[in-house]
């Protein structure tokens, strides 16, 4: 069933439906109305729980005298709470839902839940975001991506859940996060042998290392686990930072390679079999400085980038050759609201013509030639919507394939993003890393400056070059431009 009311400032709109699951038998009293408010939004929601026609019927009644100016809007919910103060909740609750949307200078009180508690709206919007968990940065993304041992990605995500528990404002529940970090050590500890098992003879040493300061190190897990009982919410934030840097370093050591066989076809295409840093020297092409957070302006720029061979091998393989030979060095630069490209390459040596390599969450491998399709929930290991987010930009001749030169910068936008802060075009491009030092530098790049020099600085034994240049049979394309 659905009815609306709506006047010049005031829109009404309600609906009922019948839910088995969403509310549990209730044997004690609730308030028959609550409402909620999103945070920054002067919408307002009202609710009504009942399987009684008179119920409804007063909803009905609420609904246009609210429309009709004729009730009190801040005080509404209150008064209508004690209407079924006594009101009980069976197994099967018809609710009834009275959206309430007031375009009005004050925001209405609110919000609550339906037992009564107050919950503030920054509350409300963390734990309801669409997108709390979608990685933010690129730290965290890469993180994410290592292909690492089951016992280290288990304590990788209860240390994650911290991170979005201390979000939470005002009383933050600390005993959920000791619990976290009990679990993450236990596993720590029972299953060190497993652990340290999934790292190569060479590492181990170092392994054992990282491994028992992950445990009793200062930025440790026992570190982390008494700042959560002494409830210090920053001592918290630092020491969870420092054991999740643990983690990726221990992940790290676990996966020295790629962890899937690369289909034949594309076996004589260079590739990065790990990871890669890449340092950019940005110079402004009209003589003007750049200005980095705390520091003095200069006439050039450094940005660093971390190339990510375990999840896109070949397109990071590509650009890391590209770097290599001084490809880069020079090129032009240009810029729009959400991108810095650099120009097409056609004046110079260009790669290969690497198809399009994206890997999708929970899978193994990544898929080629293929995009995904973010509306059924498809979502890649290495996100675009991430500030910063390094990608190649599409061949011309075919979107199968990226461009064998041009790449680009995405400045993510969470304004210009759509549901859950997901970019239009995620599941678009080939992303194969991101900038890690230097994102305060990237909106101060412009349209005519240039790269001065770009530098593979680290994952050069990590690059496999083919021994020649000829692609085996089954690419549409030539291997370079």
């Amino acid at each position: 069933m659905s009815l609306s009311f709506s006047s010049s400032s005031l829109t009404v709109s309600l609906t009922r439906e019948l839910s088995s699951s969403s509310f549990s038998p209730a044997t004690t009293t609730r308030s028959f109305f609550y409402r909620t408010r999103p945070a920054c939004s002067p919408s307002s929601t009202i609710t009504c729980f009942s399987n009684s026609k008179n119920h409804l019927a007063r909803a009905i009644e609420l609904a246009k005298e609210l429309v009709a100016g004729q009730r009190d809007t801040s005080a509404s919910v209150a008064a209508e709470a004690n209407f079924v103060k006594q009101l009980k909740l069976k197994n099967l609750v018809p609710a009834i839902i009275v959206s309430v949307q007031i375009t009005l200078l004050l925001p209405l009180v609110g919000p609550w839940d339906y037992s009564g508690s107050y919950l503030s709206p920054s509350a409300m919007a963390i734990l309801y975001s669409p997108d709390t968990k979608v990685p933010r940065t690129g730290e965290v993304a890469l993180r994410r991506a290592i292909p690492a041992n089951a016992n280290m990605k288990s304590i990788q995500d209860s240390l994650e859940d911290i991170s979005y528990l201390l979000r939470i404002p005002q009383r933050k529940p600390y005993g959920t996060m000791e619990g976290n970090v009990k679990k993450a050590l236990k596993i720590a500890v029972d299953q060190k042998e497993s652990i340290l098992a999934s790292i190569p003879a060479e590492l181990k040493e170092k392994g054992s290392l990282v491994h028992a300061s992950l445990i009793n190190g200062k930025g440790g897990l026992q570190a982390l686990l008494q700042s959560i009982k002494e409830q210090d919410a920053d001592k918290v934030s630092v020491n969870l930072a420092s054991a999740l840097d643990t983690v990726a370093e221990l992940e790290l050591l676990q996966a020295p390679g790629i962890s899937f066989l690369l289909p034949q076809q594309y076996v004589q295409y260079p590739r990065l079999s790990g990871r890669g840093t890449v340092e950019f020297t940005i110079e402004k092409g009209d003589g003007s400085t750049f200005s980095p957070v705390g520091g003095e302006s200069k006439k050039t720029a450094t940005i660093q980038v971390v190339i990510d061979g375990y999840s896109a091998p070949l397109t990071a393989g590509n650009f890391a050759k590209l770097v290599m030979d001084g490809a880069y060095d020079g090129a032009k630069l240009s810029t729009s609201n959400q991108a810095i490209l650099s120009d097409n390459g056609a004046d110079k040596n260009s790669g290969f013509s690497v198809p399009l390599e994206i890997m999708p969450s929970g899978q193994f491998e990544p898929l080629y030639k293929t995009t995904l399709s973010v509306q059924d929930g498809e979502l890649p290991v290495l996100p675009l919507s991430v500030y910063g987010a390094v990608a190649m930009a599409h061949n011309e001749v075919s979107d199968e394939y990226s461009s064998p030169y041009q790449f680009f910068f995405y400045l993510y936008d969470k304004r210009s993003a759509g549901l859950g802060g997901i970019s239009f075009d995620e599941g678009q491009f080939s992303v194969f890393g991101y900038t890690t030092n230097g994102r305060d530098i990237l909106p101060q790049i412009k349209t005519g400056d240039i790269v001065r020099s770009a530098k593979l600085v680290e994952g050069q034994d990590r690059l496999v070059l083919p021994k020649d240049r000829e692609v085996c049979s089954g690419s549409s394309l030539p291997p370079r431009s």
